[in-house]
């Protein structure tokens, strides 16, 4: 948890994003040799945060040896891509380890149930104590 705090996310921030762990998803296109970055947010009904943002990267153009110049994606575009995947992949995992949690919670509680039933039946069976 506290190695997730001490990142700084440093694209991310220098294009404005203020709160990088309230990111929920994100979505690439292409338009014209511009990729379109939308980030999606995860935020409180009552919040007057934006629930998502756009950012434009035009395509760099690069020479392909002695031939024509090939448009590439942004570098600063590439940068926070691997960022927002660092993000969602700690997220994800955090979910998968908190699903995980609960379910072996519900295992036991139901272990427990049984086990306690059993117990029961074995008490009742027990003679009574008529001294």
């Amino acid at each position: 948890m506290g190695e997730t705090r001490g990142r700084s996310y440093e694209t991310l921030r220098s294009m404005g994003v203020k709160s990088p762990l309230q990111i929920d998803r994100y979505y690439i296109t292409s338009i014209n040799f511009v990729d379109v970055l939308r980030i999606v947010y995860d935020r409180p009904k009552d919040s007057f945060l934006p629930s998502s943002r756009v950012y434009k990267f035009p395509r760099v153009t690069e020479k392909a040896g002695t031939k024509d110049s090939v448009p590439t994606t942004h570098p600063t575009l590439l940068a926070a891509l691997d960022e927002l995947k660092k993000i969602l992949d700690t997220k994800s995992s955090k979910a998968s380890i908190a699903a995980e949690i609960i379910a072996e919670i519900e295992l036991l509680e139901e272990d427990i149930s049984i086990r306690s039933e059993c117990l029961k039946a074995l008490a009742n069976k027990l003679p009574s104590a008529d001294c």
